[in-house]
């Protein structure tokens, strides 16, 4: 084949392409994303067509290769379990338009949408006011529900029901199969009275013509090997979302099932796979999984041929070598799970500073049945809370599969230097996404924190954090009181410093108080010293309140202690490793009173 015939640009008639894909002439493959309903698009969609407006092109994949295919588009089947073809037409792109236009003329099923009719109808006696008009099709365009009276139930549609039934408002399909019917009836209305000219006859036969004469645009592609496919897709895309590399590798990697072969595919595994155990972790995203196989295969199988974990090499993964990892994988990847959410004590994925980790540590395990767990809790704490980013790309995975390897043979395997900076933690705020910020608070679930009120229980941040977007911290210095306090208080009081796990209850409880009156109250209990250990806080706050006085820089004063506190945490979790604290903070005073004098 001629390199310059991969990419072919043709045209078909709308309802033409509609009965070929009704027929099985084409397929939607499974890693094409998922189709959202919106009626009014729908409507606007069929205007373009009714204006002879352009709608894009579709793009189809003519290829030998069969893929794991959606078996139904709206309800209408399109391919059955042994669905067999020389050659096979995949639709790439154009899967909205595609479903759209189907259902809405042949009607079908929306998922999501149970008892809805999405075949389209159109009002004859609605007309446009100019060229440029772009309202009339909300009332031309017309869903069942909008015609429908219930009756004389539905008041607001008892005219347009007796439009339809005046043959004003017809179905377009039925302007496809029984043009002469809808014709004759139209013909013989009062208002129209075998006029010719009459706007209704006009605007039916219009309609007709589109739907007999409107062709949709295709770009036959040909010769192109799946590899190839990704990239199409992140190229034609970029204003949108591109097609995941989990969904092409999906694709690739699938076959068949046989009379002798179970068959292979990847979605159905992972998706097994979440429904071991309850683990938040097991919902990570199918990229990470895929990220995880891939090192998995690099690193035990020789010559895998994957040298990276980027979409590159990913895309080169073969069902074979993941079905030579997978049994040891899934051990694997649950006992680092396990590792985070039991001896980390850190139940979720939001916490998890690099999801890197997932890929070195499930390594790990997958080579080591003896792990060694004192190691691994230095190397996450380690790599967590470094002033330098230890793993922000790929590249630097390498060293710490080799780091996490040498274990294995070297007991001592050093780490090198902890560099830590005091002004790092000051300055620290949430962010759902910020290394530093996961971290932190990590730290604080790894101590097991405790319930101020209930000193007995330990809060239970897999409940609250993961609910929402966004964690149930307490503000321990409350805005109100830096509000009042802010000239004698430098650092901001969302600092990751000022701030605790507690249950909701107890954080509702509290609201704006000020810290010396819940803390006087709480400390009634004797349990509660125990419980400002948990939370890593100073104890200096406790005595503020048994005093019943707190200085007015009491936020930085606190602040800088529970830095001390957090480090010195750190030195425990990372013994007979090198530490060493900065303070960039201190440098730039110093720096700044040098160039004043």
């Amino acid at each position: 084949m001629n390199f310059t015939d991969r990419i072919k640009p043709t045209d078909k008639g709308i309802t033409t392409y509609l009965d070929e894909l009704k027929n099985q002439n084409y397929q939607i493959p499974t890693f094409q994303r998922d189709v959202v309903w919106e009626e009014e698009n729908v409507k606007k969609l069929w205007d373009s067509i009714y204006k002879f407006y352009p709608l894009g092109s579709i793009l189809v994949w003519k290829t030998d290769l069969k893929l794991q295919n959606h078996r139904q588009i709206g309800g209408h089947k399109i391919a059955d379990e042994h669905f067999t073809r020389s050659e096979y037409q995949y639709l790439l792109d154009g899967q909205q338009r595609t479903t759209s236009l189907l259902t809405s003329l042949y009607g079908g099923q929306i998922e999501g949408r149970d008892g809805f009719n999405p075949s389209l109808y159109i009002d004859l006696t609605i007309e446009s006011e100019d060229e440029t008009d772009d309202e009339s099709y909300k009332k031309r365009f017309l869903y069942w529900n909008e015609i429908d009276d219930r009756d004389g139930a539905f008041k607001r549609n008892i005219g347009r029901k007796k439009k339809y039934d005046d043959g004003l408002i017809v179905k377009l399909l039925d302007v496809k199969q029984n043009f002469e019917t809808i014709q004759q009836k139209i013909v013989n209305h009062p208002d129209v009275a075998q006029q010719y000219n009459h706007p209704y006859w006009v605007e039916l036969r219009k309609v007709q013509q589109v739907l007999s004469n409107y062709r949709i645009s295709f770009i036959e592609l040909k010769g192109i090997k799946v590899a190839e496919v990704c990239q199409i897709f992140e190229r034609i895309n970029q204003a949108g979302k591109p097609l995941d590399i989990f969904d092409i590798v999906v694709a690739k990697t699938f076959r068949p099932k046989s009379e002798t072969d179970k068959g292979f595919y990847l979605r159905d595994l992972i998706d097994d796979f979440k429904k071991v155990n309850n683990s938040n972790y097991l919902q990570i995203d199918d990229f990470d999984y895929l990220q995880i196989i891939a090192i998995l295969i690099r690193e035990n199988i020789e010559n895998s041929g994957i040298h990276n974990i980027t979409p590159r090499y990913l895309n080169d993964i073969k069902t074979e070598q993941i079905e030579s990892i997978w049994d040891s994988a899934k051990k694997a990847i649950l006992k680092t799970f396990d590792f985070f959410e039991n001896t980390l004590n850190l139940k979720g994925p939001q916490l998890i500073p690099y999801r890197y980790f997932y890929l070195t540590i499930a390594n790990y395990f997958y080579k080591n049945d003896t792990p060694n767990y004192d190691f691994l809790k230095k190397y996450f704490w380690f790599n967590s809370l470094h002033r330098d980013d230890l793993l922000s790309n790929t590249g630097d995975i390498n060293q710490h599969i080799s780091l996490l390897n040498g274990e294995k043979y070297d007991k001592e395997q050093r780490f090198g230097r902890f560099l830590i900076d005091k002004d790092t933690l000051r300055k620290s705020s949430y962010s759902s996404k910020g290394r530093i910020s996961r971290a932190i608070l990590s730290l604080y679930s790894h101590k097991c924190p405790k319930d101020w009120k209930y000193t007995d229980r330990n809060v239970n941040v897999d409940n609250f954090f993961f609910s929402t977007d966004k964690p149930n911290l307490h503000h321990i210095f409350p805005t109100n009181y830096i509000s009042n306090n802010r000239a004698d208080n430098q650092l901001d009081n969302n600092s990751l410093m000022n701030i605790a796990y507690l249950t909701q209850l107890t954080n509702l409880e509290i609201s704006d108080k000020n810290p010396l009156e819940y803390i006087k109250e709480y400390d009634e209990n004797p349990n509660f010293e125990s419980v400002i250990d948990s939370h890593l806080l100073p104890k200096q706050i406790l005595t503020w309140a048994r005093m019943d006085e707190m200085p007015s820089n009491a936020l930085d004063q606190f602040m800088e202690e529970r830095v001390e506190l957090v480090i010195e945490e750190l030195k425990r979790q990372l013994s007979g490793i090198n530490i060493e604290v900065i303070d960039t903070k201190e440098k730039e005073t110093i720096e700044e009173n040098e160039n004043v004098g």
